[in-house]
C-alpha cells in the first residue's frame, strides 16, 4: 500500500485565480467508481494525460483526482509561458550532441503546444486564455547582451526563427527604458494559466470524469486493479498515472531524488494603459538564468504587470507568508527599476508556486510499479515539460509507441541527491550564487 504523507496545499492569493470569476468546483468523489486509468493530479500533466488517453481510445473510462480546486494548484500559479525553445542550447558551445539535445527538447515542447492549440481551436478559447504571441528575451547590461547574441547564433545553428532587438526597439515594445537589448522568438504561447487549466478540465467531458477537492490518500493493488482511497470515495482502476509532480514523493516514490523548490511572483494593481507606452501585451524572460521574468497583461480596460523572481528550497513542500513577502519586497525594487513611470503603483497579489527538480535535470518518468506510471519532476518550464510528460505517460500506460515516449524513456534515471545537511546547504548556496550572478537581469 502507498499512503500519502502530505496532501497538496496552497499559500497566498494567486493573482491569476483572483482575476477570474470564483469557480464552483465540480463535486468531490463520494462513492465507489471504476476506471480504466486513474490520474492523480489535475494540472498540466494530468489533464494532458487524460486528453491523450481518450485521443488514443475514446472508449476508455478515465478518472482525474484533483486534491484542490482546478486551476488553484501549482499549474495555475505558473507564469504562463508554454515555451517552444530551450533557454540554453549549449553551455559548452555548438557541438552536435548539444544541438541534438536541443532538437529533442523542441520536439517535447512543441508537442505540448500543439495539444493546447488543438484544445483552444476546438473549444474557441480566446487570446485571453491561449495567445500564440511569442516571447522576448531581455537584457539589462553587457553580460546579458552578450548572452543574447550567443543564443542567437545557437538558434541560427538550429534553423530557428528569431529577431534581435536593440535598446530603442525593445523600449518601444516594453515601454521600459531599462533594457539594453532583446530577442523575439515567435513560437512561445502565452496562457492565463489558471484559466487555461480550468478550461482544459471543463472541456474534457465524458468519458473523462474530473473530481475536485478529492485528494488521493492511498492506493494498493487488489488483484489486477489498483484501488485508490479518497476522503469519501474509492476508485478501482487498472492503471494509475501520477501527475502530481513533487507530491509523487509523498507516496514514497523517488525518495531522495526530488528537490523541492518554490518560485515567487507579484502582480500589480490594475493601471490605466496610457501610463505606460509600448505594447499592451508582451512577455519577457531574462537573458541570464535566474533573472527576472516580466509580463504585461490586459485586465479588462486596464493593464497589470507581473514580476517573477526568487527561488527557495523547501523540502517540506510548503512555504510561509514571510517567504512570499520577502520575495515580494525584492519584486518591488525590480519593478521600479524597470518601470519608473509607474512609481506608486502597488502590488495587489503575491504568491509562490512549487516545482520539482532532479539532480541531473531529468524527468521523474516511467513505470514505477506495475501499472503505475509517473509524469513528474518537471525541472522548471512546467507548462511545456509537464504537459509533454503527461502525453508521454498516457502513451506508455496504453503501450503505444511514439516519438515523444521514446524521448522520455531515453532520459537517464534521476540521481540520488546528496545526504543532509549537505543537500540543504548546497541547494541554498547554489541558488544564491545563481541569483547573484544574474544581478539585476
Amino acid at each position: 500500500m502507498y499512503v500519502a504523507s502530505k496532501i497538496p496545499g496552497n499559500n497566498g492569493s494567486c493573482g491569476w485565480v483572483e482575476m477570474l470569476p470564483q469557480r464552483i468546483p465540480r463535486a468531490a468523489l463520494n462513492e465507489a467508481v471504476t476506471a480504466d486509468v486513474a490520474i492523480i493530479g489535475g494540472g498540466f500533466a494530468g489533464l494532458s494525460a487524460a486528453r491523450q488517453l481518450v485521443r488514443r481510445d475514446p472508449r476508455l473510462k478515465v478518472v482525474v483526482l484533483e486534491a484542490g480546486v482546478v486551476g488553484e494548484g501549482a499549474s495555475g500559479r505558473n507564469s504562463g509561458f508554454i515555451i517552444d525553445l530551450p533557454h540554453e542550447v549549449s553551455a559548452e558551445g555548438l557541438g552536435g550532441g548539444s544541438l541534438d539535445r536541443a532538437k529533442r527538447d523542441i520536439t517535447m515542447y512543441r508537442t505540448a503546444i500543439e495539444l493546447g492549440r488543438e484544445m483552444a481551436e476546438l473549444h474557441g478559447w480566446g487570446r485571453d486564455v491561449f495567445d500564440p504571441c511569442g516571447r522576448y528575451s531581455v537584457a539589462r547590461g553587457a553580460q546579458g547582451d552578450a548572452h543574447i547574441l550567443a543564443y542567437g547564433k545557437q538558434l541560427d545553428a538550429l534553423g530557428e526563427r528569431h529577431q534581435l532587438l536593440d535598446t530603442r526597439q525593445i523600449a518601444e515594445i516594453t515601454g521600459s527604458p531599462a533594457y539594453t537589448s532583446g530577442m523575439f522568438m515567435p513560437g512561445t504561447v502565452m496562457i492565463q494559466p489558471a484559466a487555461y487549466v480550468r478550461r482544459f478540465a471543463d472541456a474534457l467531458g465524458e468519458p473523462v470524469r474530473v473530481y475536485e477537492q478529492t485528494p488521493a490518500l492511498s492506493f494498493r493493488q487488489v488483484g489486477a486493479d489498483w484501488v485508490i482511497k479518497t476522503p469519501k470515495g474509492v476508485v478501482s482502476a487498472g492503471r494509475i498515472i501520477l501527475a502530481n509532480n513533487g507530491h509523487a514523493q509523498s507516496f514514497g516514490f523517488f525518495k531522495g531524488k526530488l528537490l523541492h523548490v518554490f518560485t515567487y511572483a507579484s502582480l500589480t494593481e490594475r493601471f490605466d494603459p496610457r501610463r505606460l507606452p509600448g505594447q499592451r501585451t508582451w512577455a519577457a524572460t531574462p537573458a541570464l538564468p535566474m533573472g527576472t521574468t516580466v509580463r504585461r497583461i490586459r485586465d479588462g480596460d486596464g493593464d497589470r504587470i507581473l514580476v517573477r523572481w526568487r527561488y527557495s528550497y523547501n523540502p517540506s513542500l510548503t512555504i510561509g507568508d514571510g517567504q512570499v513577502n520577502r520575495a515580494g519586497r525584492v519584486h518591488d525594487g525590480k519593478f521600479l527599476t524597470r518601470f519608473p513611470g509607474l512609481k506608486g503603483l502597488g502590488m495587489e497579489y503575491r504568491w509562490g508556486g512549487p516545482m520539482a527538480l532532479t539532480w541531473n535535470s531529468v524527468p521523474a518518468f516511467g513505470e514505477v510499479e506495475r501499472g503505475v506510471f509517473s509524469a513528474c519532476g518537471c525541472n522548471g518550464l512546467g507548462a511545456s515539460k509537464s504537459s509533454a510528460a503527461g502525453i508521454a505517460a498516457a502513451d506508455q500506460a496504453l503501450g503505444v509507441n511514439s516519438e515523444l515516449l521514446d524521448i522520455f524513456t531515453g532520459f537517464d534515471k534521476p540521481r540520488q541527491l546528496p545526504p543532509q545537511p549537505f543537500l540543504t546547504l548546497g541547494a541554498k548556496a547554489n541558488m544564491k550564487f545563481k541569483e547573484l550572478r544574474a544581478g539585476d537581469e
